[in-house]
This record gives C-alpha cells, sequence and structure tokens, in this order.
C-alpha cells in the first residue's frame, strides 16, 4: 500500500481540503465572507491600507484588479473568498498620460492611468465630465471604464487632450471613430 491509499494523499492535498466537485455546478466554493479592509484611495489615486501608503506598485495593480464600483457608487473590493467596502475620495484612478495617434476620426487616443494599465479612449470607455465629489461646483473629466470603475484626467492630460480638439458640433475630438465633447475651459478644473 502506498501512502496515498494509506493517508488518502493526493499530490500533497488532503481529500477533505479538496472542494468538492459537481459536474452541473463545477466546484462548490464557501460563500464569500465580508470583511473590512480598511483601505482608501485619495484624490490622486494613490492606495491607503490602515492609514499608510501602499508603496508596492505590484501590490496596487493587484488590489486594483479585483476593484468594482456598484450603482450607487460605493467601491468594492472583491475576490472569491472574501469582500469588503473601500472609501475612494474621487476616482479609483487617474489618467497620468495620452498617446495620439492620427487625426480628426481617424484618431485613436490611448490614455495611461496611474497603475499603468492602458485605456483606449473610446464608446466602451467613453470620455465624461460629471461633477467633482471633492467640489461639485466643477465639472470634472473622467474616463469611465469596466466594472463601473472612473479614471479622473490629470491636468496635464486634459490639457495635452484640449490641444487636440477637433472642431465640428462644438468643441470636441475624435478617438476610435466616436466624438468626445469638451465643455469650455473655464468649467472644468483639477
Amino acid at each position: 500500500m502506498n501512502s496515498e491509499q494509506k493517508y488518502g494523499v493526493q499530490r500533497g492535498i488532503m481529500g477533505a481540503d479538496r472542494p468538492k466537485f459537481d459536474a452541473k455546478k463545477g466546484a462548490n466554493r464557501p460563500a464569500p465572507i465580508e470583511k473590512d479592509f480598511q483601505m482608501r484611495i485619495d484624490k490622486d489615486g494613490q492606495w491607503f491600507h490602515e492609514g499608510s501608503l501602499i508603496k508596492r506598485p505590484a501590490l496596487v495593480a493587484l488590489f486594483s484588479s479585483v476593484l468594482s464600483c456598484d450603482e450607487a457608487g460605493q467601491h468594492w473590493l472583491r475576490t472569491p473568498v472574501e469582500f469588503g467596502k473601500i472609501e475612494v475620495e474621487d476616482a479609483a484612478f487617474v489618467i497620468t498620460a495620452a498617446e495620439i495617434k492620427g487625426e480628426g476620426e481617424g484618431a485613436e487616443i490611448n490614455l495611461t492611468d496611474n497603475v499603468a494599465r492602458v485605456h483606449l479612449l473610446s464608446g466602451a470607455n467613453p470620455l465624461i465630465f460629471c461633477k467633482s465629489p471633492l467640489n461639485p461646483l466643477v465639472m470634472q473629466p473622467y474616463i469611465q471604464l469596466e466594472k463601473g470603475l472612473l479614471a479622473k484626467l490629470s491636468r496635464p492630460v486634459y490639457y495635452q487632450l484640449a490641444s487636440y480638439i477637433a472642431e465640428g458640433n462644438g468643441a470636441g475630438l475624435y478617438s476610435a471613430g466616436t466624438y468626445f465633447a469638451f465643455p469650455l475651459e473655464e468649467d472644468v478644473q483639477d
């Protein structure tokens, strides 16, 4: 009798620790547990845990991959085994760079956020102008991302995009075949 048969060990995993498998449902997993992560993202897109700045970019990138925002504006970190609310002062991410290829209706604008992800400005990731949660009298430029998240345009990126404005139906620019209108400059602040 080998050790696998004697102790019920298979490839280093005890049989009781393996998830039960039902072909119709897939692996049966326990329901996720709500946790208090004590995390927040400040207005500049910096992540904090228990009041301390998270300095490891790889850790911020990992957390950002499981971040979402619901219809009420509440931000959540969600993994298969736990979830919890986190505080976000403004937007979860900040657009730090823009790369513009082409001109007019054929232009494509790639925007890089503070987690080094690149987003194509398009119908899937549109440019929107919303009231800032920090100053409700000011319209702030954001990019709508997946999972209900927003990325705020930094002031330098906003001015870089403003320099490429295409005239037609007001002031705005094209990216990936979609036209994005800009409000007047004095209505937008960082």
